[in-house]
């Protein structure tokens, strides 16, 4: 199929949906690990407990447990486990709906025991120098945060460290704050990506002005692509955090808006770090084609002075070269030497008129 004619790629299970009532749970995406897991970290500022690969019923008493539980669900693909999770957590059919969709746009979503939460994590894969995407979805309750992920890694970390060693403030401080902690890694990473692909450009920028090369053209063309990826993630996580900050929500205290001011602020500097790489990108296009055209130009005039060269040694080479019989200079004793002398007068005559033209 020619890149013309390719059509783009759709999340699996995209179309089952057609004429279904709103609400109805059906996974779309790929499946990125066997079956789907659940990890509880439990505390407070005192208390710290930490469960792992539990099953569904055994999160029921941490919907109204004291203190914070942050359940965390690994593969987004088992339904009846979202589900199940859902009714013991009073999630709406809609969130439900949205939960195991993972085309569904980013978005923000206020009910009123919790704050649906859609947002992308990027990571940045060394391997292949691009971005990997994954969807991630968040539920902000008053005791409580739930995170649903496709697969098993992810970029939450450091925020299970801080929570085993009690560092800093995330012990002492509310499920609001556990939220924002988990933002804070997302755009965290939104960061290290921009920052490795900038490194990539510079790279390819200072080669493309040295040595281009037909192939600098495509890999313009690929970190483009990344560029405008990241930004279509960065674009409404913006939004998102915007909304968390204004909001008038009672679940986001007082004293975390600060935090969420100051994340909104780092999202924004990832999109003007986005428009600047993107910016650079096109003038790097040029500048590679201006750069091909040059060093085209270069071998064409290269050639053309070879040819400029040899017309005239051409043509007196082609007059001795005639058949006739009666050519007086055939029969001089230093004909040779002197049809010599003159070929190389004219050559290193015409090479001297170039490099005073400055053509050379």
């Amino acid at each position: 199929m020619s890149p013309s004619t390719k059509k783009k790629r759709r999340p699996r299970g995209s179309g089952i949906k057609t004429g279904m009532s709103p609400g109805t749970m059906v996974f779309i995406g790929e499946q990125k690990q066997d079956r789907a897991r659940i990890e509880v970290l439990a505390y407070s500022e005192a208390t710290f407990d930490e469960l792992h690969d539990i099953p569904v019923e055994q999160c029921r008493p941490f919907a109204n447990a004291p203190g914070v539980s942050w359940i965390n669900v690994n593969g987004i693909h088992d339904v009846g486990l979202i589900q199940a999770l859902g009714s013991i957590f009073g999630l709406h059919p809609l969130t439900l709906e949205d939960l195991v969709n993972t085309g569904q746009r980013l978005k923000i979503e206020e009910f009123p025991s919790y704050t649906f939460i859609v947002l992308k994590m990027i990571t940045f894969n060394e391997t292949t120098q691009s971005i990997d995407v994954e969807h991630v979805s968040l539920i902000l309750g008053e005791r409580f945060v739930l995170s649903f992920q496709e697969d098993a890694g992810d970029v939450f970390g450091t925020v299970r460290e801080r929570l085993r060693s009690a560092k800093g403030r995330l012990r002492s401080m509310k499920a609001d704050y556990l939220a924002y902690s988990l933002m804070d890694a997302v755009v965290d990473h939104y960061f290290l990506a921009v920052e490795r692909i900038g490194e990539r450009i510079e790279d390819l920028d200072e080669r493309s002005l040295i040595e281009p090369r037909p192939e600098d053209i495509g890999e313009i063309h690929r970190l483009k692509r990344v560029i405008l990826m990241l930004r279509k993630a960065a674009w409404p996580l913006r939004e998102e955090i915007g909304a968390l900050e204004k909001s008038e929500l009672a679940m986001v205290r007082p004293e975390t808006r600060l935090f969420w001011r100051d994340l909104y602020d780092h999202t924004i500097q990832i999109l003007e770090m986005a428009d600047t790489y993107r910016d650079i990108l096109g003038g790097m296009h040029d500048t590679f084609l201006s750069s091909m055209s040059n060093r085209m130009n270069e071998i064409m005039k290269v050639l053309t002075i070879i040819a400029t060269i040899f017309i005239p040694l051409t043509f007196i080479a082609g007059v001795y070269g005639m058949n006739f019989v009666h050519m007086p200079e055939l029969q001089w004793r230093w004909g040779y030497h002197i049809v010599w002398g003159i070929m190389l007068i004219v050559g290193c005559g015409l090479l001297a008129y170039f490099k005073r033209k400055k053509w050379l």
